[in-house]
């Protein structure tokens, strides 16, 4: 069964315009967990942290995953794509070959509460067309247990298949709430993070706000009494090079993305 290699604390840091929040995967205590390469968690009642947003900016070279628990957050691109992300929704989005876009709360004032993933993307697509997946809560199919629920956006889960679809890195993207003790199978790259209440991976106890890098065995399980989302897709064993907002394989190609954006010819 899978093991917990190593358990991070969420680390308050800032980013956008000047939004707090957690970042668990994407620091130096783990820079990254191929294919995943980053992951924040957002959660605020207070305004002040959240309204200036994540205005206009490039990416390349992979995905983002943006999951809302509470709250509302309204994206817009260069390719005239608008929409908002709602409470319990998911949007995964491919920038690929390279997009210009903005996500920007839709409040003044209440409870902003969600996440977002970086994906990496594999050499042969990573110029690939960009695409959205918008998937509303409604449409997210439930495991049910006893006294637990699992939630699959991604993935297929013991006979549920989750909504988003044809992701090159075929990943399972899972909302556990936990009561009791479950079993699920993943992919080899597993990541557990802790979002309220605590989670043990066999005799590990990963508490909230914190994120369990997973053994490369098939079996998941989980007891306790908490929510959690899990993470999990086949490694990428290539090279990365990475600055900023954009993602590839080498330095050439890192600075062809600097240039595509300095001369508008990325998204």
């Amino acid at each position: 069964m899978k093991r917990v290699i190593k358990v991070i604390a969420a680390q308050p840091t800032s980013d956008g315009a000047g939004v707090n929040l957690y970042r668990s995967l994407g620091t130096h205590l783990l820079p990254e967990a191929n294919p995943f390469l980053m992951l924040d968690e957002i959660r605020s009642d207070e305004a002040k942290d959240y309204l200036a947003g994540f205005p206009s900016h490039p990416h390349r070279g992979f995905e983002t995953v943006t999951i809302m628990l509470t709250g509302s957050m309204r994206h817009k691109d260069s390719h005239g794509n608008e929409g908002v992300i709602e409470p319990g929704g998911v949007q995964w989005m491919t920038a690929g070959s390279g997009i210009i876009h903005s996500e920007m709360p839709e409040q003044q004032q209440g409870r902003l509460w969600g996440f977002q993933l970086w994906v990496n993307l594999p050499a042969q697509h990573k110029m690939m067309a960009p695409r959205y997946q918008d998937i509303r809560a409604n449409e997210i199919p439930s495991l049910k247990f006893s006294n637990s629920t699992v939630r699959v956006m991604a993935g297929h889960q013991q006979g549920v298949t989750g909504p988003i679809s044809d992701i090159v890195s075929k990943p399972q993207l899972l909302d556990v709430d936990l009561a009791g003790e479950i079993s699920l199978e993943l992919p080899k790259r597993a990541l557990l993070y802790v979002y309220a209440g605590y989670v043990t991976v066999a005799d590990k106890r990963v508490d909230a706000q914190h994120l369990a890098l997973l053994t490369e065995e098939q079996t998941l399980t989980l007891s306790g009494q908490g929510k959690a989302m899990i993470f999990a897709a086949e490694p990428l064993n290539e090279p990365i090079a990475r600055h900023g907002p954009f993602v590839m394989n080498t330095r050439e190609e890192l600075y062809q993305a600097f240039d595509d954006y300095q001369h508008g010819q990325l998204g």
